[in-house]
């Protein structure tokens, strides 16, 4: 429970820290070095100088408990006026480690020679430098090129080209000819990366007590060689083939053997229903699918391959879950993974890679549209780049960071975290199975991981189990969050944890390989809002006419993306490109923007919070759906129905948005039990969308508001909705 806040940082009492559960014997020297730090930010000094001035002299302990921390941060912020300063900061840049930073160390050394006279230091020429990149993307590109595990068989012509005026989004690297997974595989002399050098650390749920397991990067691209002699024996150049399984060891060793052997990975989460693993495997026309007999997590077995073998009838290749062998009987023309690899025997070690240009496809991911059926979108060997160079950039991924982001491979978050790692010569860390409990976050312990990455309801999950208590977590030096809307307090926690480390919030998308907007390590950082636009990425806010507002001016509307944007997509499979991202956007400094879909507000104090989707995409648990996908579940889910929609609604105190279904029934005057109707619905989707969802609220309406030509009014229904339940406190 949290401890209550006090007008001011010397307001506090010995009671109050007592109440807040320090002991009684350490009350009085935590409040003296409390008021000391806070002195020393001067008389009458503003929020954010206390703040950091307590944060720096580290009066708060990570073993402290956490209503004590939100007792000195809430009452440090008491008086703070958001409208007139906007989001209070919890972490500054330091102006000698700033220089240590990626971004800083190239500011450094290009800084004088790219912006003259006006470059002063990495934290205060920091827009400057950002500007110049969007201006300059060449200059820019060109350099950070060079900070990568990336190795050219045929150099670039150019970085960008844009004489072809039909492509909207430019041409990248042309005439480049590489295979991004080799990059991945080989010794890096610059990134001090050889073949001892530890790939992958790792460890088995239920062996928490263990060591972690350690691969070597000659280790890993023995195995990745492996995986590739026995895809050449099956499948052509080019066939595409899935994985659906959680993010292990092996799924990682068969990402990068279909890249390295010049095959396209077809991605699939391992939470799909069997009707969405069928409509993945249809749309990209994959050839096979590498699946696991069963999904370990948090002690329970969950069968995957049966719903694999409802989805597809596609040739399967079944990798054991723990052991040697498979628990679940194939069915014919499917094979285990044990005979699989068989085939590679007798086969070089040393593998021909298949180098291919910039522009190939390596990897096709979904993202849900407002249509119905998930947008199928290719990436390139581009889209691996940039995942590199943002991280790389803004979560300052360096050469021997240990990097953690428990994901899968089915969602953008499972390449970025591998191509981040690897390209930047940084170690993977690997969790197989429940990433919500203690023994996960004991894993963070013992792997020693440096950059820890989170969605908002894994904190929510560690903090309310505490799960961190006793555990030493002050290696993590940048933490990151990306998926969902974080809470400002669960931040608080995750912070704390670490002995106040910067938390860099992203958000972007599958289709853009990357964020537009996060944090950096060279700005402070706000909880719950992006101090900035991606490095190299530019953007304006739309007013309802669809004219930019002024760069310096708070305001809130729709983000329209600068289009010549390295590793965004070009083309979809399913669907027409240009349609879905430019039709209708406006023209801006003589080029169309690019449409992303965010309702995005810019701050006082230049910070950016994301508000909802223009569109009817919601954002659940951190996995993008649309209202179509759902309610097309649900219209199935009981006779009666007439029809239904589905909104997402954003709590008034932050946090992920909830799942809100409103039905209309065939008969006005039928007596239904909205609890029932909740039951059915959460059943209905479990079972043929996704069981990640939850179903929040229900309400029976007797009709929808609609548009002139009949199209329903999604967004007045969601206003709506937000009002009532604010009224009502139900949410």
């Amino acid at each position: 429970m949290a401890a209550r806040a006090r007008g001011s940082v010397w307001e506090i009492q010995p009671v109050d820290v007592g109440a807040a559960g320090l002991a009684a014997a350490e009350a009085d020297a935590f409040l003296a070095a409390l008021r000391s730090a806070a002195a020393a930010a001067g008389p009458g000094a503003p929020g954010d100088a206390v703040w950091a001035a307590v944060a720096a002299a580290g009066v708060l302990r990570p073993e402290h408990p956490h209503a004590l921390h939100q007792l000195v941060y809430y009452s440090v912020y008491a008086s703070w006026d958001r409208a007139a300063r906007g989001p209070p900061p919890y972490w500054f840049p330091s102006p000698i480690d700033c220089k240590q930073t990626n971004l800083g160390r190239l500011m450094e050394e290009n800084g004088p020679k790219l912006l003259g006279s006006s470059y002063k230091d990495p934290i205060s020429s920091f827009n400057h430098f950002y500007r110049f990149s969007v201006e300059n993307q060449e200059v820019y590109w060109s350099m950070v090129l060079k900070q990568l595990a990336v190795k050219f068989q045929q150099e670039p012509k150019a970085i960008l080209s844009t004489s072809d005026r039909s492509n909207k989004g430019g041409t990248w690297l042309q005439g480049a000819v590489l295979n991004i997974a080799e990059c991945c595989l080989l010794p890096c002399p610059s990134l001090k990366r050889t073949d001892d050098s530890t790939a992958i650390i790792w460890r088995d749920e239920g062996l928490d007590d263990h060591p972690v397991n350690r691969m070597s990067l000659k280790e890993l691209r023995s195995q990745v060689i492996t995986v590739a002699n026995a895809l050449d024996t099956v499948f052509q150049k080019g066939d595409r083939i899935a994985i659906d399984m959680p993010m292990t060891c092996d799924a990682v060793i068969i990402h990068l053997a279909i890249v390295l052997g010049g095959f396209v990975i077809v991605s699939i989460a391992d939470s799909f229903a069997p009707q969405e693993i069928g409509t993945r495997m249809a749309v990209s026309k994959a050839k096979a699918i590498f699946t696991q007999d069963f999904i370990i997590r948090g002690g329970k077995k969950v069968p995957l391959y049966s719903r694999v073998v409802q989805g597809t009838s596609s040739k399967a290749v079944v990798i054991p879950a723990t052991g040697g062998y498979l628990g679940v009987t194939l069915r014919n023309g499917d094979v285990s993974w044990k005979d699989f690899l068989s085939r590679a025997a007798g086969r070089s070690s040393i593998y021909s890679s298949a180098y291919q240009s910039a522009d190939a496809i390596t990897n096709i991911l979904f993202s849900s549209g407002t249509t119905g059926e998930p947008k199928a979108i290719p990436w390139t060997q581009l889209a691996p780049i940039r995942c590199a160079a943002d991280t790389w950039a803004h979560l300052d991924v360096r050469p021997q960071d240990i990097g953690c982001w428990p994901t899968n491979l089915g969602w953008v978050m499972g390449p970025i975290i591998l191509y981040s790692c690897f390209l930047n010569g940084a170690t993977l860390a690997l969790y197989h199975g429940s990433p919500l409990g203690r023994d996960f976050c004991k894993f963070v312990q013992d792997a020693g991981v440096t950059v820890l990455g989170s969605v908002p309801s894994l904190v929510k999950s560690w903090k309310a189990g505490n799960y961190a208590k006793g555990l030493d977590w002050t290696k993590i030096r940048v933490l990151g969050t990306t998926g969902e809307a974080s809470d400002i307090d669960d931040n608080l926690w995750l912070t704390s944890r670490t002995s106040y480390k910067p938390i860099v919030e992203c958000c972007g998308g599958t289709e853009l390989a990357s964020s537009y907007i996060q944090g950096s390590l060279l700005q402070p950082q706000a909880f719950g809002a992006f101090s900035g636009a991606s490095m190299s990425t530019g953007f304006v806010i739309l007013d309802e006419q669809g004219t930019p507002y002024p760069d310096d001016v708070p305001c809130a509307g729709e983000v329209g993306l600068f289009p010549l944007y390295f590793g965004a997509t070009n083309w979809l499979l399913n669907a027409d490109h240009n349609k879905v991202y430019f039709d209708g956007m406006p023209i801006y400094k003589g080029r169309q923007l690019r449409r992303h879909g965010d309702i995005v507000q810019r701050t006082v104090g230049g910070y950016y919070i994301v508000q909802g989707r223009a569109d009817d995409t919601m954002n659940l648990g951190g996995i993008k759906t649309s209202s179509v996908e759902i309610e097309r579940v649900c219209n199935r889910a009981d006779e009666g129905l007439l029809e239904t929609a589905a909104v997402s609604i954003k709590p008034a105190g932050g946090g992920p948005e909830h799942l809100a279904i409103l039905a209309v029934l065939k008969d006005r005057s039928a007596q239904y039990h909205v609890n029932l109707l909740k039951s059915k619905f959460q059943r209905a989707i479990q079972k043929n969308l996704n069981p990640l969802f939850k179903v929040s609220y229900v309400k029976i309406v007797p009709e929808f508001p609609r548009t002139a030509s009949n199209k329903l009014l999604r967004r007045v229904l969601r206003d709506q909705l937000k009002q009532e339940l604010s009224n009502h406190s139900k949410l």
